[in-house]
């Protein structure tokens, strides 16, 4: 057995670990630079949050301060319902991240497709009559920066490892000739002291060739070239040929000989750069996207990380409020008629105050007890039965929250039978607190009131003490013709409830659930989470409860006092 708790934790804090991993990466990770302050907030916090939800979760139990107790306890449940909503928020948001991007890159498709549409027609012009010359094998053409094409100096060749240096002549009036190397080292270029235009050159031992024109150009190429003009217009061209020349303000250069021209882009001032070596021979607009759609890309992603993170937050954070809101404005108050077969006619129309779970605590103290008393007392019930867990902690540490039960106020009196979390807190001392507070607990006993027997058996969890639940002692010896009322804080004991001939069980416990989705969870543990159901002749109502334990939330299963009105169907 204690193996099996080993495992159990073990699976637990493994599931923990993985979870608020992966919220960090989402909502940190993915959206925040390394480095930065607000990486580093968040990562604390990643670490920090878990331990005091530990620390919260283990603190009552270990018996710590209640002063710190109630210092863990807020932001410790809180980050509990916190990181389940948040969880369930960007495994949503995984299924949104695809569409996102998607609408993204077809929006800045048409965003380019419509700048294009829009370029200056002389432009075009330049690029087609661009387009429609050619140089010869052995030529270059060169044009200075207002767009005058001229004859180029020959191109020059060098074999030497070091690679060569070419510049205008006398002062650099004139263009500056193509240079192409086949060495090692490179080739460099530049303009006179007079400025020049930009110079393609290759390097066709797959070293890099660089460019440096006074106009901004730049352009870098290996195995090919790439060459831009001055003005800065996005240049087009790699040309897998020894000697390339810039032709026209487009800046697209041509392969004499062979007379195949490839494209590739520059953008903005910088540089182009293309690779034959590691990109291969792209043409067209597969090598446009290539170098326009990689910083977008990037982008987009960052975008979209942020987008999910944000919209998940604030789903998150909108339902754990309002879900805390929920139960700190008090329960509220549900109203159901329940015909008993066997209660007699002068009894019909009787109103018990069913309330459980109020779960007193280091978070709901003092005020929440009030809020129920006077929920309570505005229904003027016959009968007032407080079916357990009515606190999470000592008496000596939750004594003066609980103090405002001696206002409850009931015809025929207000009565108490324990839950789980008294046995958690003392059940004993419990026991008698109550009762100086003026309610009378049913320990595996009942007492005869006008009409019906009312029982209370302890709960399951008193087993481990020898004060389980105790159907023989709590209804052998009672007058089966009557009609019975039987207080247990479990829905689990019903079929205990059937076999002694119980005609109505009340319940608590299952708080509904409390959060979306642990009603389903609830469903499954528990044959009835919430509501009024029959098994057999014996039927079982369960309130889910005015309190709530843990986070104090409440999404999908608000609490309620619930006020059962008894029928009887002789008349």
């Amino acid at each position: 057995m204690v193996v099996l708790y080993v495992l159990i934790a073990l699976a637990v804090v493994g599931l923990l670990t993985g979870v608020h991993w992966y919220v960090w990466r989402r909502l940190v990770g993915d959206t925040t630079a390394r480095g930065g302050w607000v990486r580093r907030t968040g990562t604390a916090a990643a670490f920090v949050l878990p331990l005091m939800s530990v620390g919260a979760v283990i603190s009552g139990r270990a018996g710590a301060p209640f002063a710190l107790q109630r210092v863990l306890a807020w932001p410790g449940y809180l980050w509990l319902a916190l990181l389940l909503y948040l969880t369930l928020a960007l495994l949503v948001g995984e299924a949104v991240r695809p569409l996102l991007r998607a609408w993204l890159s077809r929006r800045d498709s048409v965003k380019s497709a419509d700048v294009r549409s829009t370029e200056s027609p002389a432009a075009d012009a330049d690029a087609a009559a661009a387009a429609g010359r050619t140089t010869d094998a052995g030529s270059a053409v060169t044009a200075d920066k207002t767009g005058a094409v001229g004859p180029a100096p020959a191109a020059v060749r060098t074999e030497g490892r070091e690679g060569a240096v070419a510049g205008d002549g006398a002062g650099g009036d004139g263009p500056v000739g193509a240079v192409a190397s086949n060495g090692g080292g490179g080739a460099l270029a530049s303009e006179g002291a007079s400025g020049g235009v930009p110079t393609a050159l290759a390097d066709d031992s797959g070293a890099a060739a660089t460019v440096v024109p006074d106009g901004g150009a730049t352009a870098l190429a290996s195995g090919t070239v790439a060459a831009r003009d001055g003005a800065g217009w996005a240049g087009r061209a790699a040309v897998d040929s020894p000697v390339a020349a810039l032709d026209g303000p487009t800046g697209r250069a041509s392969e004499g000989a062979a007379g195949l021209v490839k494209d590739a882009v520059g953008d903005g001032e910088g540089a182009a750069v293309a690779s034959g070596a590691a990109a291969g021979s792209v043409s067209g607009g597969a090598a446009e996207a290539a170098a326009d759609g990689a910083a977008p890309a990037a982008s987009r992603r960052l975008f979209v990380a942020r987008a999910v993170a944000v919209g998940a937050t604030a789903v998150a954070a909108g339902t754990v409020g309002y879900g805390t809101n929920t139960v700190l404005r008090g329960p509220r108050v549900k109203r159901i008629t329940v015909p008993l077969a066997k209660l007699p006619r002068q009894a019909h129309g009787f109103r018990i105050a069913v309330v459980s779970d109020i779960h007193l605590g280091p978070i709901l103290g003092r005020a929440h007890t009030q809020r129920v008393v006077e929920a309570v007392n505005r229904t003027n019930p016959d009968l007032i039965a407080v079916v357990g867990d009515l606190v999470d902690g000592s008496v000596a540490d939750l004594g003066p929250a609980a103090e405002p039960l001696r206002a409850l106020r009931a015809r025929h009196g207000s009565y108490f039978v324990t839950g789980n979390h008294e046995y958690y807190s003392g059940a004993e001392e419990w026991v008698d607190h109550v009762r100086e507070l003026g309610l009378r607990p049913l320990e595996n006993e009942h007492t005869e009131l006008p009409g019906f027997d009312l029982a209370g058996v302890n709960d399951v969890a008193g087993e481990s003490e020898g004060q389980g639940p105790d159907f023989g002692k709590a209804l052998g010896d009672r007058d089966r013709s009557r009609a019975s009322v039987l207080l247990a804080h479990q829905p689990v004991v019903i079929h205990d409830a059937v076999k002694a001939g119980v005609d109505l069980q009340l319940s608590g416990h299952t708080h509904g659930g409390q959060v979306w989705p642990g009603t389903y969870v609830a469903e499954l543990a528990n044959p009835t989470a919430a509501g009024l159901e029959r098994y057999g002749d014996t039927q079982l109502y369960v309130t889910r409860g005015a309190g709530a334990w843990g986070p104090p939330v409440r999404v999908g299963a608000p609490p309620d006092v619930t006020v059962v009105e008894l029928a009887s169907t002789r008349t």
